[in-house]
């Protein structure tokens, strides 16, 4: 049986590049391709692919909003993600949204068409050294105050607005902060939030 893929990508090139690679596969054929996450759900209603390989980094809808949304209305349809990002937080979002495979992008070419058949086939398919990532990422070091304080933090908040917001002292705060950074082996507050939102710690 022939698979009939969807992929969404925006880089012209690349998608250019997957759709050739695609093609190349004997049990493959690429029946529609798309650079705006909110072309996905529309075009597959229409052309009914078994798999939508779909880069996660779109304009529109990001593609794991347009893989909910298609999930939803065309369940028939696996979907496969795509990504460079390889951050913990990101994959347990996406295995929220019920998609069927998430590899990267700097994987051999020859596992694409192994995860595209194996998502066809009802599987689930992992980047290995990410899946261990986010499983070690499970367990924040932080306690829920921490996180709070983090949070805000990372909307841009100063100590003193934090301390207002959260009724605390200016000083508690900071030793939120310090204490933050020491946990996450962080450099500074700034290297704090990108480690935290890396591993899905906040949002």
């Amino acid at each position: 049986m022939e698979l009939r893929i969807l992929l969404a990508e925006d880089v012209q090139m690349v998608r250019g590049a997957l759709v050739a690679l695609i093609e190349l596969e004997h049990d493959m054929t690429v029946v529609a391709d798309v650079s705006n996450g909110s072309e996905i759900v529309p075009v597959a209603l229409r052309v009914r692919p078994d798999v939508a390989v779909i880069d996660i980094d779109l304009p529109g809808f990001d593609g794991l909003t347009a893989a909910a949304r298609l999930h939803e209305q065309l369940p028939s349809c696996r979907t496969l993600i795509l990504t460079s990002l390889d951050r913990p937080g990101t994959l347990r979002r996406a295995l929220a949204t019920n998609v069927g495979g998430y590899l990267l992008k700097d994987a051999p070419p020859s596992e694409l068409a192994s995860a595209v058949r194996r998502v066809a086939a009802g599987q689930r398919v992992i980047d290995s050294d990410l899946a261990l990532a986010a499983w070690h990422a499970l367990d924040a070091p932080l306690t829920p105050r921490e996180v709070e304080v983090l949070r805000h933090a990372a909307s841009g908040a100063v100590p003193s607005e934090i301390a207002l917001t959260l009724n605390l002292s200016v000083g508690t705060v900071r030793n939120y902060l310090a204490s933050i950074v020491m946990k996450l082996g962080a450099r500074n507050r700034i290297d704090a939030i990108r480690l935290a939102t890396e591993a899905g710690w906040i949002p």
